[in-house]
């Protein structure tokens, strides 16, 4: 899986560029599961999905709900680590909505560095 952001995880205008991760978060009930989609250029999270299970659906119901939020340039792009990426669902919905897929390594924080830090709550 090609790389296309290189660690510049800006743009310069919004639809152009966006990034993604799930995080979990402690409950009194137990875990709560995020997937996140942010625009690059806004830093704005616009599509989000949320559940009490880690399955590969939720990072693909993020990014629909992202699509549905902010109109994508031709040359779109989607970031997010290689584990999350490279899911064959949520390749499918990539094609889908059109937008390229993009890899950072997942052991290297600092590939997908706003969709990391985002998920820091």
């Amino acid at each position: 899986m090609p790389d296309l952001v290189g660690r510049a995880l800006t743009a310069d205008a919004p639809g152009e560029k966006f990034v993604g991760d799930i995080t979990y978060i402690p409950t009194g009930e137990g875990w709560l599961y995020l997937a996140t989609a942010i625009d690059c250029c806004t830093k704005e999270v616009i599509g989000y999905a949320m559940d009490d299970h880690y399955q590969t659906p939720l990072i693909s119901r993020a990014i629909r709900n992202a699509a549905r939020n902010r109109k994508r340039t031709k040359s779109a792009i989607f970031h997010s680590v290689e584990v999350t990426t490279c899911q064959p669902s949520t390749g499918h919905v990539l094609k889908e909505l059109g937008l390229r897929r993009s890899a950072g390594r997942s052991e290297i924080c600092f590939d997908n560095a706003m969709a990391e830090s985002s998920s820091e709550l």
